[in-house]
């Protein structure tokens, strides 16, 4: 029955009225293949009608100023941010994007309405966005689809939007994360595409962030309005927080592909606050997730450690991996978790996540990632360089996985 294609069909359906998928369609289904296919590429046709910017083919990566330094960003911090990603060579791990968040502009608007900088800490603007990408970069601003951004700290673009947008288009900006904040009340699936419509009209490929933290089932519309989406609050420096986001941005796999991402916000490696091995957790998950890869510490002054993480090449190209399938999680046993993610090689990504509060043996099956059983494949070790660590048919079981810690492995099928 599972794969005569009506009874398929019918339960695709079902699933797409649904905002999260069934057991029936999980990876070893037969069903769940033709529902990834048809779900994103009915999304991204949908994205790419409403945005039509040609951007987000595979998730941004770069850095954003509001997890380490909030409302204290000033122009200078930002000059050397940007010669420390060129120093560091993190642009050629992909880091591409340098994103100002809240409070750059001016607390009041120009007579005839156009947004300001902040003279104090940001007196060249232009000279700023003409350095970032004499340096081979991109630049993205802040702002807000209320009266005011959070907090009330900067105007908002509410009633602005076209001139909002030709401004950053003058500026030559690439980037625009857009807030929820200080609105009029109206649903922000009816706010949203007002700026959306007012950035296509520039002219100018503008990467729009919806940042409207999940209300409104925003995944269902998101896709048509922006490039990316917010399907969280917050995100913070501390385990429970960032893990968290991680749990609700999860069920959300169907919702995401090219042109089009699920946002459980910005990264959080290297801020303090966590272990090395919850970092490594935090940064393999939103990989696996196809989740924007904004750096959040101050990348001036980045650990060793910090840098190992976020310059892992082989588990950052599971994130930019064109085929643009969103991993899921697809087994839940006590606190020992299976995700798994199909790449366009025709190889999977599995990952055995621990989060219990001491080591543990992990076993993956073949089935939890969509393979036979009876299949032959190699293992990769992904945070071990890529390391093949043998040939094995029917499961491979990480040892003593660390508390809150993960292994990252790629699977390839082999002839028998």
């Amino acid at each position: 029955m599972e794969n005569d294609n009506g009874v398929c069909n019918m339960m695709i359906m079902l699933e797409l009225n649904h905002c999260m998928p069934s057991p029936a369609l999980s990876p070893a289904s037969p069903c769940r293949e033709m529902f990834v296919t048809l779900s994103i590429s009915f999304l991204v046709l949908g994205g790419a009608i409403g945005l039509d910017n040609g951007l987000g083919k595979t998730p941004p990566m770069g850095w954003n100023s509001w997890n380490h330094f909030n409302c204290t960003i000033t122009e200078k911090i930002v000059r050397a941010t940007v010669t420390a990603i060129i120093e560091k060579g993190l642009d050629k791990h992909g880091y591409k994007y340098v994103n100002l968040d809240n409070c750059w502009a001016a607390s009041s608007r120009a007579s005839d309405g156009t947004i300001q900088p902040n003279p104090t800490t940001f007196p060249d603007m232009k000279g700023l966005i003409d350095f970032v990408h004499s340096k081979g970069l991109k630049f993205g601003l802040y702002s807000d689809a209320g009266y005011y951004t959070c907090g009330k700290r900067q105007p908002g673009s509410l009633g602005y939007e076209t001139k909002d947008a030709n401004t950053y288009a003058e500026w030559e900006v690439d980037y625009l994360k857009y807030d929820n904040c200080e609105t009029d009340g109206s649903k922000p699936e009816v706010r949203y595409p007002v700026m959306r419509d007012a950035l296509n009209k520039t002219g100018r490929p503008i990467f729009y962030s919806l940042c409207e933290t999940g209300k409104d089932n925003v995944s269902l519309w998101g896709p048509k309005v922006g490039n990316s989406w917010r399907t969280t609050r917050d995100i913070g420096d501390y385990w429970d927080k960032m893990i968290s986001r991680a749990d609700v941005n999860a069920d959300l796999w169907p919702y995401a592909g090219p042109g089009g991402w699920n946002d459980p916000d910005m990264l959080e490696v290297g801020n303090g606050n966590m272990t090395f091995e919850e970092y490594k957790t935090h940064f393999s998950l939103w990989c696996l997730m196809k989740a924007p890869l904004l750096i959040g510490c101050d990348i001036t002054k980045m650990s060793d450690d910090t840098f190992k993480i976020l310059t892992n090449d082989h588990v950052i190209a599971v994130n930019q991996d064109p085929l643009g399938i969103q991993g899921n999680r697809t087994k839940q046993d006590g606190t020992n978790e299976i995700w798994q993610v199909p790449m366009k090689d025709g190889t999977r990504v599995a990952l055995a996540f621990n989060r219990g509060d001491s080591a543990s043996d992990i076993t993956i099956q073949w089935t939890d990632i969509g393979f036979p059983n009876s299949a032959s494949v190699n293992v990769y070790d992904l945070w071990d360089d890529k390391k093949m660590i043998g040939k094995f048919t029917g499961s491979v079981t990480a040892k003593a996985i660390p508390s809150h810690g993960v292994a990252m492995y790629q699977v390839e099928p082999v002839s028998t």
